[in-house]
């Protein structure tokens, strides 16, 4: 019996020190498999880029930083710090902190890391100098959209050289030059003014909502002459779906953003080919065409008199709507947000605005002379531009390999220019998130002012958007009070920043 005891005995210590044995083993093999996977992608693209170059000259270098996981890189961490820690400078700043200066440029660096961003190898590019030579070295990038296709392959945000220049020179005259701008001045205000005296005997309103709703009737109105109707409740709303795809993880599959993004992509171009048939049978009948940006698109000519294709027309109204409301809606949200948050600020705003209307004898509505006037106001729209930072990045593509500083950015990479970081950095700007106005008294240091890029891409359509931000902080000043809600709101930000309960105010008249 004690032999039989004994035996169990030792069968159970032998069962027990390999079940420890295996745990010894897993408990180290789980941490060097994890890090075998980290390392394996950042290897692989390393020795890539080594592998092209044997036999130079010279040793190329890749910026500092790391791949991170394969196929996915780093935009988790990316959307780790825009939508749940809510610091989107926060995933900069890590590799600043990790990887130092990223070179010998002086105190802000080279500014270059390398990465792995929606679903490509990518340099990020985040200092003034950096950003500024890869935004203007037309020659060595090209643009590069996560997927293009969404705001339209052959759309002025996507197309380069000449096709992109001759589409530029229209858009600029009909949207950006002082003559459209005066006339624009004119249509847009009735509409703005209806829609302050809805919102003061509504009583409550979400800003983001009405405001954006305004916005995108006047864009409405200027780029395709439509008027307020079903139809485009859901084109907004398919707008709402594309801009959600923007920045989304390329994973096209059910459920996706991306996926609802093409789906609404395409529900816009079906209206707009709709909308093109329609002009076209109307100029056939002999019929005027419309005066719009639309109608202008169809007539533009080049040097050989050639017109743009169909497919051309809608992708380039597709992408001129979206970028004519989305961003300026939001920047005049922000705007009313800062503004009930600033007391000073909106005190002198208002008495700039109502010695102007005072002048103008009880007329209604501002003109493009009364806002050349302005002295405060216009601190006050780029600081909300600023502070506000609609677009966080801009996309690029490597045309081919690429020196900066002693370091390469290889043929065929992504290059997500960082733009936001730059004016929120206290080495550019004193107390970079407060709001003050008074800081434009004096210009920004060279190169740390790229709220609408820079070079010959910078945003066509600018002034426009610092138009339509001009001419509703006159009527708000002018004729109305409002009151945070939730002053203490958390922010959301992706796909553009916003009060993650919309900014909800109380409005009335003064």
């Amino acid at each position: 019996m004690r032999s039989y005891v004994q035996q169990a005995d030792f069968m159970g210590g032998m069962v027990a020190a390999d079940w420890a044995w295996w745990l010894g083993l897993l408990a180290g093999a789980v941490p060097l498999l994890a890090l075998a996977v980290w390392h394996c992608a950042d290897a692989f693209h390393c020795a890539a880029f080594a592998v092209r170059h044997l036999g130079g000259r010279q040793r190329p270098r890749l910026p500092p930083g790391h791949i991170g996981l394969p196929f996915v890189g780093e935009t988790l961490a990316l959307l780790w710090y825009f939508n749940l820690a809510r610091r989107p400078d926060g995933f900069v700043e890590a590799k600043r902190r990790r990887y130092g200066g990223a070179g010998d440029g002086g105190d802000e660096g080279v500014g270059l890391y390398r990465t792995h961003l929606f679903g490509s190898p990518t340099v990020l590019a985040c200092s003034p100098a950096a950003n500024k030579f890869v935004l203007q070295s037309n020659d060595s990038f090209a643009i590069r959209w996560p997927s293009p296709e969404i705001v339209g392959v052959s759309s002025v945000v996507n197309v380069h050289g000449s096709q992109h220049a001759r589409l530029r020179r229209f858009i600029v005259a009909a949207v950006n030059s002082p003559r459209s701008l005066r006339a624009i001045a004119e249509v847009v205000q009735p509409r703005v003014a209806a829609a302050l005296r809805s919102w003061a005997a509504k009583g409550t309103i979400t800003a983001a909502t009405e405001i954006k709703k305004v916005t995108f009737e006047n864009i409405c109105r200027m780029f395709v002459s439509m008027e307020p109707s079903p139809l485009t409740a859901k084109i907004d709303e398919w707008f709402a779906g594309l801009v959600a795809g923007l920045r989304a993880f390329p994973l096209d599959i059910p459920g996706t953003a991306l996926r609802r993004a093409k789906k609404c992509r395409r529900k816009l171009h079906s209206v707009f080919s709709e909308e093109l048939e329609r002009r076209k049978a109307k100029l056939a009948a002999g019929e005027g065409g419309d005066n719009d940006v639309m109608s202008g698109l169809m007539q533009m000519e080049d040097e050989q008199g050639r017109r743009l294709e169909d497919e051309e027309v809608v992708d380039n109204i597709v992408s001129l709507v979206l970028a004519g409301y989305e961003s300026t809606s939001n920047a005049i949200m922000w705007a009313a947000y800062y503004l009930a948050k600033s007391p000073h600020v909106l005190a002198k705003l208002r008495e700039e605005n109502s010695a102007i209307a005072k002048e103008n004898n009880g007329a209604s509505f501002i003109t493009l002379d009364d806002i050349y006037k302005m002295k405060y106001t216009p601190k006050v729209v780029e600081e909300t531009i600023r502070l506000a930072n609609i677009a966080p990045m801009v996309y690029r593509v490597a045309l081919r390999d690429v020196e900066y500083r002693g370091y390469t950015i290889p043929k065929g990479w992504r290059v997500v220019v960082w733009l936001r970081s730059l004016h929120v950095d206290p080495k550019y700007y004193d107390d970079p998130f407060s709001f003050n106005p008074d800081r434009w008294d004096k210009a920004a240091k060279p190169g740390t002012y790229q709220v609408f890029g820079v070079g010959e891409r910078i945003c066509a359509g600018n002034m426009l958007a610092r138009l339509q931000l001009t001419i509703m902080l006159h009527h708000l000043s002018c004729g109305y009070r409002w009151e945070l809600l939730n002053p203490d709101a958390g922010v959301a930000y992706l796909p553009h920043p916003r009060p993650m309960d919309g900014a909800a105010m109380s409005f009335s008249e003064l």
